[in-house]
């Protein structure tokens, strides 16, 4: 990232921390407060020193009256950096938690698109990882950069005060050390950006194999996967080595000047004592504040390289809130939906440089069961997708009840389709929760009565804690066929007017599949039905039959009409029966 996007994202994190300007404040009184009073104790110490004179000449009144001063100090010193740590820890972790909080809001009305052309776990690296990254080195640049800068302001006027000319020395040197830090920095940044992307790349690694571990095994897959975790984490580790080495060369480098320059403060001040120049108290004082001086380089040159880390995490943060959302200016109403479906003359890609679907004219009639078939890839989903609007068309119209869907708004659209996919998708809660996502208000016996509905009533008694059972808790003792039941159960809650049974049964054997077959048609009765499918035994009752092939409709009838046809549909419906004859 070159120096003009860095300016950028430290405008953006400024920004965020505008609506912070009273706490901002109260923090920069307190750090005040806090040099002020943590400055006060070298002086109080150089004054106690001069209380001794020499043995037998020691001034106990002033002594001990310093020595109470120097307590109150200290006592103040802590309460006033308490205060702004406190103030300061609020606004770092509120403004971490809105990032995240806006980065997964973002996150659910992202266009698919988006969320398609990335790792899924890379998104999870963003809103977790990045953002603890983004909190640490914001909270290092309230903590110790405001104090950093007071600090070093307040021992140049200390210093001055106590003899200039041996402040000339330590003021002299100081570009030196800054100069260095800065030459340093500057290269630590990408270092800090390919460490945050490598490290979004194998969180999604990992997730993957673990998503995947049943079939990872079956293909003896483990050790090609631990070759490329290990290459991944190689990549990972000179990423990270190089962007440590650079980081932790600051602090030794500007470290050896500082003491340098102390040692040659010490020096001239020995000097200037034996010449009365400055008292041994004063030196005493004035050596402190010189090691006091040094200290804050250190600090805020830690502090910028590790905000070069936080600038790189907050890029992709704002990247991901900053993504495009679906557009939703719909403002017609389908309270009371028909489902008369129409597609007119839909041209659609997600490459745009691959032709997919075009020319695609479809009318459907409320009530009718609708089957789309075709090879794999041919653009079956892909209708079902537009439909729902997960992708919208590049040219024509799809309309329910004559309305074009994108003047519909889309949580009404969503809501008029009940879904069962082949992909099912549950939560790491109670088989009630998952099934009353649907229907929140559903009672216990409608729950029972949809699940006996679905033939999941059996095996869900035979849960440990029957349907206030933690899916988590099981693991792997679902099936993908028992997974896919809860689904279609979750359905049969609350039946919209039109579903899609996007290869609902994909998962379940052919006796369970024939034993719910009378629920699913209870529950299609009266209501628009797109059912995708790959095994056509189970769509012969459809009203339309679609032959999907290269994004087109190439054939289009019922069961017997494309059988006596002698086409496409004929052709794959023989090849499924031979197979099963055989």
């Amino acid at each position: 990232m070159n120096k003009k996007s860095q300016a950028s994202i430290l405008n953006r994190v400024l920004i965020e921390l505008k609506s912070y300007g009273i706490e901002i404040f109260v923090s920069i009184i307190c750090a005040l407060a806090t040099v002020y009073f943590t400055l006060r104790i070298p002086i109080l110490t150089g004054r106690a020193v001069d209380c001794i004179v020499s043995p037998g000449e020691i001034d106990y009144d002033l002594l001990i009256s310093i020595l109470k001063s120097m307590s109150v100090t200290i006592v103040a010193t802590f309460f006033s950096q308490w205060i702004m740590n406190r103030i300061n820890n609020r606004i770092t972790y509120n403004i971490t938690k809105s990032l995240r909080d806006r980065a997964f809001a973002k996150l659910q009305n992202m266009k698919l698109s988006a969320i398609d052309s990335h790792p899924h776990g890379d998104f999870v690296s963003r809103i977790v990882s990045d953002a603890d990254t983004f909190a640490d080195g914001l909270l290092m640049g309230f903590t110790q950069f405001f104090t950093g800068v007071l600090t070093i302001l307040g021992t140049i006027y200390f210093m001055v005060m106590i003899s200039w000319k041996i402040a000339l020395i330590v003021i002299i040197a100081t570009p030196f050390s800054l100069l260095l830090a800065k030459f340093i920095s500057e290269r630590t940044y990408k270092f800090f950006s390919e460490q945050a992307k490598l490290r979004g790349t194998e969180t999604s690694f990992i997730e993957e194999m673990i998503t995947g571990k049943n079939i990872v095994r079956q293909m003896d897959y483990e050790k090609t996967a631990l070759e490329k975790f290990e290459d991944m984490n190689e990549k990972l580790k000179e990423a990270s080595m190089k962007a440590t080495f650079y980081s932790s060369t600051v602090n030794p480098s500007t470290r050896l000047i500082n003491n340098l320059i102390y040692a040659a403060v010490g020096v001239y001040g020995a000097i200037m004592a034996i010449e009365g120049g400055i008292t041994v108290g004063g030196l005493v004082s004035f050596l402190s504040y010189a090691s006091t001086y040094a200290k804050p380089f250190n600090e805020i040159s830690g502090v910028i390289t590790e905000f070069q880390n936080a600038l790189a995490c907050s890029a992709r943060l704002f990247e991901m809130i900053d993504a495009e959302v679906e557009e939703d200016n719909g403002t017609r109403d389908i309270s009371e939906v028909k489902g008369d479906i129409e597609f007119k003359d839909v041209f659609f890609s997600y490459d745009k440089s691959k032709k997919l679907i075009e020319h695609l004219n479809l009318s459907v009639k409320s009530g009718q069961r609708i089957a789309i078939v075709g090879p794999t890839g041919a653009g079956k989903s892909t209708i079902i997708n537009l439909l729902m609007r997960f992708y919208d068309i590049d040219v024509g119209q799809i309309l329910i009840d004559g309305i074009d869907i994108k003047d519909i708004p889309l949580e009404e659209l969503r809501r008029n389709f009940g879904m069962v996919l082949q992909e099912t998708w549950l939560k790491d809660t109670s088989i009630k929760e998952n099934l009353k996502m649907a229907n929140p208000n559903a009672t216990d016996q409608e729950i029972i009565e949809a699940a006996k509905a679905t033939h999941a009533h059996s095996f869900i008694k035979r849960m440990p804690y029957g349907y206030d059972t933690i899916l988590s808790s099981v693991g792997g003792s679902l099936s993908q066929g028992q997974m896919q039941l809860l689904c279609i159960t979750r359905v049969m809650l609350n039946i919209p007017p039109m579903l899609i049974l996007d290869e609902a049964t994909s998962s379940i054997d052919t006796r369970t599949e024939q034993e719910i077959q009378s629920a699913f048609n209870k529950m299609m009765k009266g209501r628009t039905t797109f059912i995708v499918a790959h095994r056509l035994s189970t769509i012969r009752e459809a009203d339309v039959i679609l032959f999907v092939k290269d994004g087109s409709i190439v054939e289009q009838g019922s069961h017997k009409e494309l059988l006596q046809k002698n086409g496409f549909y004929a052709k794959l419906y023989q090849s499924q029966w031979d197979d099963k004859s055989a």
